[in-house]
């Protein structure tokens, strides 16, 4: 399965202009699209919302060999609230530490050289203070679970990803379907996982020709691939047309900046004196 990628999560965010500080000046990517849309994405890329959003793509590098994240805007809505779903991410790079600690953006040691950090919204990341490998600096995805084994059997048996660590009285495991890619790391917990109304999703690539195929597969299991299991939502795409789809802009940067420039919901409703509606 070393032909499927990893390829992006998609994080709904409520204060554009802090989200970018955070992804942009602290973390050290950069912004590799933007776009503006006058109505919701027929696919809910912005969650359930109908109205004009925006969608920014940042990472570390082009999405042909790295894993990045996806920054969906929706106008009018000022936050989300974060459910259990949602574990972190993991980065390896003393680079973004440094950042921080000089941006003085709060950081929190959890281990010896492991920083847990977290981007506007709450939504938390990890940064290991040492040089990222050759494949990028993002390591891991991590994802609450409430059943391991059968999450297991979905991603690996059905979805057909390596399992590369299980550790049952940890009630984790890490996947992925090439030792050169980002990793999915499922959690377990005690209890139902809540993905409340800042879950995200997670998107992946394969060959054109194996889309029908994957798409029999779940239908023959009695699947979803979009909300399976934990109601974890997923995406699978085509990998030839996504790589044209993907190619980097480098007007991308200035786009978002002049997007926000031109944005005065958050004057509009210090104005009226009303906060913006909560997702």
């Amino acid at each position: 399965m070393a032909t499927r990628r990893a390829l992006h999560f998609v994080f709904k965010v409520g204060n554009r202009f802090q989200t970018t500080c955070f992804y942009r000046d602290v973390l050290g990517m950069k912004i590799l699209r933007h776009e503006e849309f006058e109505e919701g994405c027929r696919a809910a890329c912005n969650g359930p919302y109908d109205g004009k959003w925006s969608k920014t793509m940042v990472g570390f590098g082009p999405e042909d060999d790295h894993f990045v994240a996806e920054l969906t805007y929706n106008y009018g809505i000022g936050n989300y609230k974060l459910g259990n779903d949602f574990v972190g991410i993991t980065l390896a790079s003393s680079q973004a530490v440094s950042n921080a600690r000089k941006l003085e953006w709060p950081l929190s040691e959890v281990a010896e050289g492991v920083f847990e950090t977290k981007a506007p919204g709450g939504y938390k990341f990890y940064l290991q203070s040492r040089s990222p490998p050759q494949s990028g600096p993002v390591l891991k995805v991590t994802l609450a679970v409430s059943d391991l084994q059968k999450s297991l059997n979905y991603w690996s048996n059905l979805l057909g990803m390596k399992i590369y660590e299980k550790d049952e009285k940890k009630q984790r495991a890490l996947l992925g379907y090439a030792d050169n890619q980002c990793k999915l790391e499922l959690q377990g917990i005690q209890g139902a996982v809540d993905h409340a109304t800042a879950f995200g999703r997670i998107a992946f690539s394969c060959p054109q020709k194996e889309l029908s195929d994957l798409e029999d597969l779940m239908k023959r299991e009695n699947q979803k691939i979009l909300t399976p299991l934990d109601g974890h939502e997923i995406c699978f795409v085509g990998d030839e047309a996504f790589r044209e789809l993907s190619k980097m802009d480098p007007e991308g940067s200035k786009l978002l900046d002049d997007a926000m420039a031109k944005d005065k919901s958050d004057e509009w409703f210090a104005a009226q004196n009303k906060p913006k509606a909560s997702g």
